[in-house]
């Protein structure tokens, strides 16, 4: 179990390094702005609070004094609350205000930081066992643990009482977005709090808590800093991963077409605007050549399309629904594919024999597609690329 709770602790740490490291990357533009240097200060107290917990799981004792990595470990996530709930009160109060506030949660979080140590000591903590820090009957350690979960809650009740009404205040998509990812990190800080607290006020009346609910405390704490953490760097990894997501969609694209591609090419090699390759470098490039190839080697296929072709190869039984609708719209663009499909397939061995059916469609274009919406154009031919398949695997 405890190596799920360092895995917990370490998973959060690289969270709050990764955040550290994305916003010092803006220091030169912004250090002269005290709400970043109080954003800075935050991630590193978050940093420093999870680092000290994976040396707690991993040794008893840090600089030669025991449970002082646990000490240190608390210590930091005070100070990272209260320069948390700092940064919030630049968000919500302007003036005089924010600085009579400001200096209110320094002393607080300086007199709990106090607090915390004097009775660590006075319990006698560097004596103790390290699990007695979970939950104790010891009056003095008691009142240090929930001493120190009530500093963790303090600020999650703040963030969830005003992110919720600041995200949909905003018109920003991506403030909104981070608002909202804020907001997830806080209900879940506040139900790591509430279990945390079960944990402790259990153990202190001598009820065996289970080995589960020790993880489901590092879990959660785990999850909820990493939202944070998230929410934090919003503005960093969002386009990157919608830029993988759209690379991702794109190179599936480019698969799937590839049957398709392949036997129009073979039939029609003057499609090809170069040779073929393999690289994906080019992706965007790739993916607009090879529709732009199988629409050319489409149309010179078309003198052997029979226009009364009706399907061959569709599956049976395809219509739409009665009544129409979402559904029935799908079910008929997905027969409209296999019908394209079996007609494409009809016609490459029509040419292959050199037969040309008297009625082609030699005239015209392709149907009522809008061939200049190129994402439309894609999701079609994907879906007839893979009725194509489906149909040559079937002969």
């Amino acid at each position: 179990m405890n190596t799920i709770r360092t895995l917990c602790f370490v998973i959060a740490a690289l969270s709050s390094y990764a955040a550290l490291a994305y916003r010092l990357c803006q220091g030169r533009r912004s250090w002269r702005d005290g709400a970043y240097r109080t954003l800075i200060t935050t991630l590193f107290f978050q940093c420093l609070t999870f680092t000290m917990g994976a040396v707690a799981m991993r040794s008893e004792s840090f600089l030669g004094v025991g449970n002082l990595a646990i000490l240190v470990m608390h210590l930091a996530a005070v100070a990272f609350c209260v320069s948390a709930q700092v940064i919030f009160l630049r968000w919500a109060a302007v003036g005089e205000e924010v600085v009579r506030k400001t200096r209110f949660w320094v002393a607080t979080g300086l007199t709990l930081d106090l607090l915390l140590t004097a009775l660590f000591f006075l319990a006698d903590g560097p004596a103790r066992c390290p699990t007695e820090f979970d939950g104790s009957g010891e009056p003095l350690l008691l009142a240090y643990l929930l001493a120190f979960i009530a500093s963790q809650a303090v600020p999650c009740v703040t963030i969830v009482r005003q992110c919720g009404p600041y995200a949909r205040m905003t018109d920003n998509v991506s403030l909104r977005q981070g608002l909202r990812m804020l907001f997830l990190g806080a209900v879940i800080l506040l139900v790591y709090g509430l279990v945390r607290t079960v944990n402790v006020l259990s153990i202190a009346a001598g009820v065996e808590i289970g080995p589960w609910r020790e993880a489901l405390a590092s879990v959660l704490d785990a999850f909820g800093i990493v939202a944070l953490s998230l929410s934090l760097t919003m503005s960093f990894w969002t386009p990157v991963a919608s830029g993988f997501l759209d690379w991702t969609r794109s190179y599936r694209a480019y698969r799937a077409l590839h049957p398709l591609w392949r036997d129009l090419y073979e039939s029609f090699p003057d499609i090809a605007l170069e040779p073929p390759g393999t690289s994906v470098r080019d992706l965007d490039y790739r993916l607009h050549r090879r529709v732009v190839e199988i629409r050319d080697g489409w149309r010179d296929l078309r003198p052997y399309i029979e226009r009364a072709a009706g399907g061959v190869g569709a599956p049976a039984g395809g219509g739409a629904p009665a009544g129409g609708g979402i559904d029935g719209d799908v079910a008929a663009e997905s027969r409209q594919a296999f019908t394209e499909a079996a007609q494409i397939r009809q016609a490459l061995h029509a040419r292959r024999a050199g037969t040309i059916p008297r009625d082609n469609k030699d005239a015209g274009d392709f149907e009522d597609r809008d061939t200049d919406n190129f994402s439309a154009e894609v999701a079609w031919l994907t879906k007839v690329a893979a009725a194509y398949s489906r149909l040559r695997k079937a002969s």
